[in-house]
């Protein structure tokens, strides 16, 4: 029954239980990168065998999160409708004297634990069943006893190679007979996974390291039931900056998420890229083509990869400036959705260069679409000024901005009429930090030139209005 993998052939398999987080996102992108680069084959498989937390709209999820960062499968699958299939090699296991049926209560294997971990010995099942005769099990069928179906594991070292990690042994008597299927139609993680696999034709696992600890288990299937064993590859734990488990206060969220607060999945896939991975020089800006290219299992790092938001932020701020103007615009629309394309184009032409987050254009550019804006007037002064020398400020930069005609309203203009006159105060300050605050309403904002560019001159005129009637 042993399957020559003719093909590379790699999977990503997420249980639709939750929103798809940035951990599973990375085991995704990396199958992905490896598939394509080997010119292999990607699949996508939904475990979704655990019917009680598995769910349509986190299936949803998962799927358009993988479609938005461009990650393609070429199979598609889906646990659930595989019942059959894998009924077929539990009974195969159970004939064959290497699967029994367990009628253990769960309250009886709870209280075996607690006295094995008491004992400081490792908490595997006792075997109680392992040894029952046909007649007993027909019997406790027959008076309605409910059982699980368990692996009856030989004990013996189990060896693999990881191709990130070297040689990796466990000792299945620390394993013992582990859970298979709840029943014939509901198999159980470990056991659904080995069949998918092998039915899949499989060649390559790759997958985080929590998995470690499944994977002698499935070796154990795997020859149990003469399969090949396919080459397995475990990423490295995600890691906060204090080196400490990710988590969400580290920004350990969903992709859908992220994908609200403004990210581009360009950033997103060149961040994912470097968590564990590194091309071995120096070079930072990766685009999808650029990472099949080089990517290689061989460079991903057996250490924990850190999480740093600050990079990400930094990364996207980067594919932000790459956008063109109309394009900014359009991706900047849903987060402004009370602008006009026209007049949040100039919003977006201003902070492009000052943008992190697609999100932060919303509070960045609010003053470009109120009539009034509502700020402290003490926030007009600079520094020590009074009532009425910001008043006075007020009223020049009125006079000299009501004579420069429509024509001649732009940035270089303003500049050129504007910063001699603040130059004569000998604090500059003193005229264009009351300017910027009358035109935005803020502490800190785009240049006042910038700004009254992009307002207009109405709008302009009508904003120091505004300051002077507030600073009486």
């Amino acid at each position: 029954m042993i399957n020559e993998f003719k093909q590379l052939r790699v999977r990503f398999a997420p249980s639709p239980t939750g929103k798809l987080h940035l951990g599973n996102a990375r085991a995704a992108l990396f199958n992905y990168l490896f598939a394509k680069k080997e010119k292999g084959k990607f699949i996508l498989r939904i475990e979704d065998t655990d019917l009680e937390r598995s769910s349509l709209e986190f299936e949803k999820d998962i799927i358009g999160s993988l479609k938005w960062f461009g990650i393609e499968w070429n199979e598609f699958y889906r646990q659930s409708e595989r019942i059959e299939t894998y009924a077929k090699y539990l009974e195969k296991l159970i004939n064959d004297g290497k699967a029994y049926h367990c009628f253990c209560s769960e309250e009886e294997l709870e209280a075996k634990r607690h006295e094995q971990m008491s004992g400081g010995l490792p908490p595997v099942y006792s075997g109680k069943c392992r040894n029952l005769s046909d007649e007993e099990v027909k019997k406790n069928q027959a008076e309605g006893k409910k059982s699980i179906i368990r692996f009856k594991s030989p004990e013996k070292k189990v060896k693999f190679r990881d191709l990130i990690r070297g040689e990796v042994e466990f000792d299945s008597s620390l394993i013992g007979d582990f859970s298979l299927a709840k029943d014939l139609v509901t198999p159980l993680y470990n056991f659904a996974v080995v069949v998918d696999d092998f039915e899949m034709k499989i060649s390559h696992v790759i997958r985080g390291e929590d998995h470690i600890s499944n994977t002698p288990k499935q070796i154990l299937l795997q020859e149990a039931l003469n399969f090949s064993q396919p080459k397995y590859a475990h990423l490295p734990i995600m890691l906060g900056p204090d080196r400490a488990k990710l988590s969400k206060r580290h920004g350990d969220t969903s992709v859908s998420d992220y994908r609200e607060q403004g990210y581009l999945p360009e950033a997103m896939v060149n961040f994912m890229a470097f968590l564990g991975w590194n091309p071995g020089t120096e070079r930072e800006i990766y685009s999808m083509n650029d990472l099949i290219k080089d990517f290689s299992l061989e460079r991903i790092q057996k250490g924990g990869a850190i999480f740093d938001i600050e990079r990400l932020n930094y990364l996207n701020g980067v594919y932000i400036r790459q956008k063109s103007l109309d394009e900014l615009t359009e991706l900047c629309l849903p987060f402004a959705p009370n602008a006009e394309k026209k007049q949040l184009k100039k919003a977006v032409a201003l902070y492009q260069e000052r943008l992190k987050k697609l999100s932060e254009i919303a509070e960045l550019t609010d003053f470009f679409f109120k009539d009034v804006l509502e700020y402290n007037k003490e926030l007009l002064k600079w520094k020590n000024m009074t009532d009425g020398e910001t008043k006075e400020i007020l009223d020049k930069l009125d006079k000299i901005l009501c004579d420069i005609s429509d024509k001649k309203w732009t940035k270089e203009n303003l500049e050129k009429i504007l910063m001699p006159e603040a130059e004569s105060l000998k604090d500059r300050g003193k005229l264009l930090w009351p300017l910027r605050v009358a035109l935005t309403g803020k502490k800190a904002s785009a240049g006042p030139f910038e700004v009254a560019e992009a307002l207009g001159k109405e709008k302009t005129l009508d904003r120091i209005k505004q300051a002077r009637e507030l600073i009486k």
